[in-house]
């Protein structure tokens, strides 16, 4: 089972994923009685790619995040599964067994972080090398893992836990054995930390059960997020402080919904076949 190299052109579209299945849809395109889904993919396509066991380990997915210019897609799932996909040629390059993986990034030198959440092999935060498949690099416990973000201008990476958020920086990044160092916990104003998302160069914002916060790396400050303050459990969000662009999903069906609800311009997509986790847009 070899592993692919990855490639293909950037796109302004967003992606949605849940159950077995990925979309890539055409927000401009879709209206309230039509999506417009320009891209697919679920599971069973890698099935020559992957060992068997994949299959279900990939289900179901709970995050899809757009990386290397949109070029490829991080994937992770609450079966134990995570993979990196290439958008054009749907390729696997690279896999790993992560028992309740909720979220996943990409850092410097093609190195990704996975975060695990509540199993007796997960509440942690997990290393790898995208030429390595399921080799862990490097091992340390959070409780509840559900969220993963490297921040470019102060090269730290921000994991979120069930009830804290913590700061890592790259040690011994270029050798063979790269670890992550914790700096900085910082305690949540509310419990049940969900989605971590970048706002801005300074900014990162978070979910919550209850509510959804924004956290200002210079202060070190916690405030609610007005565009989305009071909406319970948030699944996931994206937001453009420029436009006000706002693309965000809400659990409405137990942990999953058929909406993905937009903002700047308001508009309500839904996808009736897939119980919908999460949303990404492309950067």
């Amino acid at each position: 089972m070899g592993l692919a190299s990855c490639s293909s052109p950037k796109e302004k579209l967003i992606i949605a994923c849940g159950d077995d299945k990925v979309v890539v849809i055409d927000a401009g395109k879709s209206t309230e009685d039509s999506t417009h889904i320009v891209w697919r993919w679920q599971v069973s396509d890698a099935a020559s790619q992957l060992p068997p066991e994949y299959q279900k380990l990939m289900v179901p997915l709970d995050e899809c995040k757009p990386v290397n210019g949109g070029k490829e897609i991080l994937l992770t799932s609450s079966g134990g599964g995570a993979l990196l996909l290439d958008k054009e040629t749907k390729e696997c390059c690279f896999y790993a067994n992560v028992p309740m993986a909720h979220s996943i990034e990409m850092l410097p030198g093609r190195r990704i972080a996975i975060a695990l959440s509540t199993h007796p092999k997960g509440n942690s935060l997990e290393l790898y090398d995208a030429d390595k498949p399921g080799q862990v690099l490097f091992h340390d416990s959070l409780y509840s893992g559900h969220g993963v973000v490297w921040m470019e201008k102060p090269q730290r990476l921000y994991a979120l836990g069930f009830d804290e958020l913590r700061a890592y920086t790259l040690e011994q990044w270029e050798s063979d054995a790269p670890s992550l160092k914790l700096e900085k916990t910082w305690k949540l104003p509310i419990n049940d930390g969900h989605d971590l998302v970048r706002l801005s160069d300074h900014e990162l914002g978070f979910s919550g059960y209850e509510d959804v916060y924004k956290f200002d790396l210079a202060d070190e400050t916690f405030t609610l997020f007005p565009p989305l303050q009071g909406k319970k459990d948030i699944k996931s969000f994206n937001y453009d402080a420029e436009t006000g662009y706002l693309v965000y999903t809400q659990a409405e069906i137990d942990w999953w919904t058929h909406h993905i609800y937009i903002e700047h311009p308001t508009k309500v997509l839904t996808i009736e076949d897939i119980n919908l986790y999460k949303v990404r847009t492309f950067k």
